[in-house]
């Protein structure tokens, strides 16, 4: 059977755009089938990647298919609603009711970031309400940074905030914590304050604009405001696995939220479907999701390189038979 595509990578962000390019320069027909809702849409750019620090992620992404396409690959924009098995390969459905078929599939489909249920908070998701320092740490450098508690982990959160600014706090949010991790974050200067969250409380805009509000502080149970300039809180992370249905596709769920588990080279227990990027390793930021989307890629690129050496082989072997 004659596939529409060699390989459909399931994600047009970092991983899948640069799983698109490595495969498209191995000569592959591929296609990179993207949604077009990137997790970090609201960012105002892209810290930690080298030669393109700061980058928009609009910009980011442009540039990627330009480059993808560049070399013969396609972007589709389209939302993949459905995956299945066929006898020599994968049936990929999109919303809009187009069915594409691949010998393999990478999925590169990311995850969704749950945050706790405090008004105000989801609004300055991606500008003041942050998860990752290394992303976006410098920006608040010795601003007012509170670090907003979720589990027994957080205490560790706050003292790695700590290094970016001095005037960092940690809201216990009705967390408890031991003597010891509350005795760390003390001598390293990060104040704690006990008591449950209740609110993002905003703040005029610089200017006095009427047309957006910044986050200004957070109320406690109690009625007390902590006057901050970001808040830091990790989210639950939901991978994206929806549209593989009945696949079989193994999804593990840890303290930090759901992941789909892979080998080093990024295949699953399903043959021919392969995961990269944050689907496979919650933490990966946009520069360490593009290196694993050329990782699995190539690997990808190896494995039906071998696929078509035994086929060859065996066509060989009946011919010689006959």
């Amino acid at each position: 059977m004659t596939h529409d595509y060699e390989v459909l990578v399931l994600g047009g962000s970092a991983a899948g755009l640069s799983a698109g390019l490595t495969l498209a320069r191995a000569r592959r027909r591929i296609a990179v089938i993207d949604g077009g809702a990137p997790r970090n849409a609201r960012a105002e750019g892209i810290h930690g990647l080298v030669a393109a620090e700061g980058i928009a992620p609009s910009e980011y992404a442009a540039r990627g298919r330009a480059e993808v396409t560049g070399y013969g690959g396609q972007v589709i924009d389209g939302r993949v609603v459905g995956v299945a098995r066929t006898d020599d390969g994968f049936a990929v459905q999109l919303g809009d009711g187009t069915r594409l078929s691949g010998r393999a599939v990478l999925a590169a489909t990311g995850v969704r970031d749950e945050l706790p249920a405090v008004p105000g908070l989801a609004d300055h998701w991606g500008t003041q309400v942050l998860h990752c320092p290394y992303c976006h740490g410098w920006e608040f450098r010795d601003r007012r940074i509170a670090v907003l508690a979720t589990g027994p982990m957080s205490w560790m959160q706050a003292l790695l905030f700590r290094q970016w600014s001095a005037d960092t706090v940690l809201l216990t949010n009705g967390v408890t914590y031991d003597d010891e991790a509350l005795a760390r974050v003390d001598a390293m200067g990060v104040q704690v304050h006990h008591g449950v969250v209740t609110e993002i409380v905003g703040a005029p805009a610089p200017g006095g604009s009427d047309e957006a509000r910044r986050l200004g502080g957070v109320r406690l149970a109690d009625g007390r405001v902590i006057e901050v300039d970001a808040v830091a809180v990790p989210s639950h992370l939901h991978a994206n696995v929806e549209m593989f249905g009945d696949l079989g596709l193994e999804v593990a769920e840890n303290e930090f939220g759901t992941y789909v588990p892979a080998g080093d080279d990024g295949s699953t227990a399903v043959p021919g479907l392969w995961v990269a990027g944050n689907l496979r390793d919650q933490h990966a930021t946009v520069a360490s999701s593009s290196a694993d989307g050329v990782l699995v890629a190539a690997r990808l690129n190896m494995s039906l390189i071998f696929a078509d050496a035994e086929t060859a082989v065996a066509a060989g072997l009946t011919e010689a038979h006959r």
